[in-house]
Parts: C-alpha cells; structure tokens; sequence
C-alpha cells in the first residue's frame, strides 16, 4: 500500500509540475505583453488559452530532423538529460506537511547536485550538433553554469548553518518564527541572481543569444527535441521559484490560508518576477557576466558565509 502512495505522489508531481511548465507559456505571453503595453495571445480560444495547445501540436507534427553531420545518439539524449535533471529535483522539495515524496537528509545537496548534470544537455547538445554556433552556445553555458553554481552554493550555505541540516523539510521547520530571507537577504539575492542565470533566463541567456549565436546551443534542433529544451527552462523557472519560497520564505508556513496555498502563492510570485526579468532588463556581455560572478558575488557570497558562521557560533 506504501508503494501505491509513493507511485499516486510521484505521478501526481509530475502531472502538476508539467502542466504549469506549460501554462506558464501562456502566463509569459500575457504578462509580457501588459507590461510592454501590447497585445498577447488573444485569437486561439478565450484570453488565448488555447495558444499553447496550438503550439504544442505545432511542435508535434514538424519534422524531427537530425543533421547528417551530427553525432546521432548524443544529440538525441541531450535534451533528455536537461528534463530529467530537473524533474528529479522534485523528489525531495516539500510543498506542505506531509506532501513530499522523498525526505532526504541531503536534500540540497541533491538539488545542487542534478543542477550541476544539468550542464551536460546543454554542453553535449552543443557539441553533438557539429555546428560552430551551437558550439560557442554550449562552451558558453558551461563556462556560466560551472561559474555561477559556485557562488550559488556557498550563497545557500548560510542558510544550512542557521537551519543545522542539509533536508529542506528542516529548513522549513527552521522558519516557522522568522523567515530566513531576514538575516540571509544577501544569500537570498545571491541565489535569485544565480538561479536566473543557472536556468539561462533572460537577461542571462548568453548560450542562446539570437543576436549572436542564431539560437547557441540548441539551433539545430525542432520538433519535440526543442520542445524539451523548451519545456525544460520554464520546469527549472517552477524550480528555482519553489526553491527561494522554500529556502528563505519559509515554505508553507502563513497565516489563515492552507499551507499549499501559501507555498503556491510565494511560488508563482517569484515566477512573474522571472518574467518581469525579461520584460525588463538587457542582456549583458558574456565577459561582462562572467566578471560579475568571480569578481563580485563569489566574495560577496564568501563574506556572508564567513559572517553568519560568526554569528551563529557566537551565539552557541
């Protein structure tokens, strides 16, 4: 019976985690065209709605095409990779008391570590693709990926020192008296920067620059192969978004509401931010980006671990 329960979980995550991945293309749309002043999706069913079924079986029937030139089997599984990193992250993220589907006493540790697999879709998509853009788009997100995830993690160590474990549901119970984006609001900003740039959104989305790189590291995909790369950025969007609700806006701790609606609500705040991102910032160089990381927030990131340490060992 236990494994029917953990079996009906994990199907139910998934069901919910990709439907919001792929309404949040129509959100995006809607929310971008408010802010820019313009129309959004408005033909395709009412308000639009039926804009990303449309899309969908669009991307459906195109032509799947692998280039003659490409390393076939590689260039197949790397879009494979990038949404299995990320849906395994799930496992172990709590969304309210007793809805998780694993409790690990490592669970950001495991949530950093598929973050960190996650390169290899991108880096093999480049490579795989034969193409000297696609290429360049892989090197780069390497290059920003392995760059930002440094200071990301040390960002969230202050946290693990204030919350003493390494399980997310402990961090959450850490905050039932006072949130941690308080005394961490600089690992929380930290972390919001290097999550937009770990999932490649706007304006970090330098390995897929169109300006520059036709479409980086995946322009020689179509079909469902792009739609998982697609798909992908806007699971690891709900990712990073659950994650700050959890890590420094004390999950599904609130007031009145039910504790789901809380962690819904600090969730899909955090995913119109992202958006509002795109509608609002311009896309930096990538010598610029990289300067920023390890000349800026690597010490900034060491600072704030060194100071809270200091904090909580005097305290003790």
């Amino acid at each position: 019976m236990e494994i029917v329960i953990h079996i009906v979980t994990v199907l139910v995550v998934l069901f919910v985690v990709l439907n919001i991945a792929a309404g949040l293309i129509w959100v995006e749309r809607r929310l971008l065209a408010l802010w820019q002043d313009r129309y959004g999706p408005n033909r395709v069913g009412p308000l639009g709605l039926m804009q990303v079924a449309a899309d969908t079986i669009k991307l459906f029937f195109k032509e799947d095409w692998v280039p003659p030139f490409a390393d076939k089997g590689v260039f197949i599984l790397a879009p494979a990779i990038v949404m299995l990193t990320v849906l395994m992250s799930f496992t172990v993220l709590p969304f309210a008391p007793g809805m998780q589907i694993t409790d690990l006493n490592i669970g950001l540790l495991f949530v950093l570590a598929m973050s960190s697999l996650g390169v290899y879709s991108v880096v093999l998509g480049g490579w795989s693709s034969d193409n000297k853009y696609s290429l360049l788009g892989g090197l780069r997100a390497a290059a920003q990926m392995l760059g930002y995830e440094v200071f990301m993690g040390l960002a969230l160590m202050g946290v693990v020192l204030m919350a003493g474990s390494f399980s997310l549901r402990a961090i959450v119970d850490a905050q039932s008296k006072m949130w941690f984006i308080v005394p961490q609001f600089v690992g929380f900003v930290l972390f919001l920067i290097a999550g937009a740039a770990e999932m490649r959104r706007l304006p970090f989305d330098i390995p897929e620059a169109e300006s520059e790189l036709v479409a980086g590291f995946h322009s020689e995909y179509s079909g469902m192969k792009f739609g998982m790369f697609f798909v992908g950025e806007y699971v690891g969007v709900v990712l990073i978004s659950a994650l700050i609700s959890i890590l420094f806006l004390g999950g599904w701790h609130g007031p009145l509401l039910p504790p789901i609606v809380w962690f819904l609500i600090k969730m899909f705040a955090f995913i119109a931010f992202f958006i509002l991102l795109r509608a609002g910032l311009p896309r930096p160089r990538f010598d610029q980006l990289m300067s920023w990381g390890w000349k800026i927030m690597l010490p900034l990131a060491l600072a704030n671990l060194l100071v809270t340490g200091a904090i909580v060992l005097a305290v003790k």
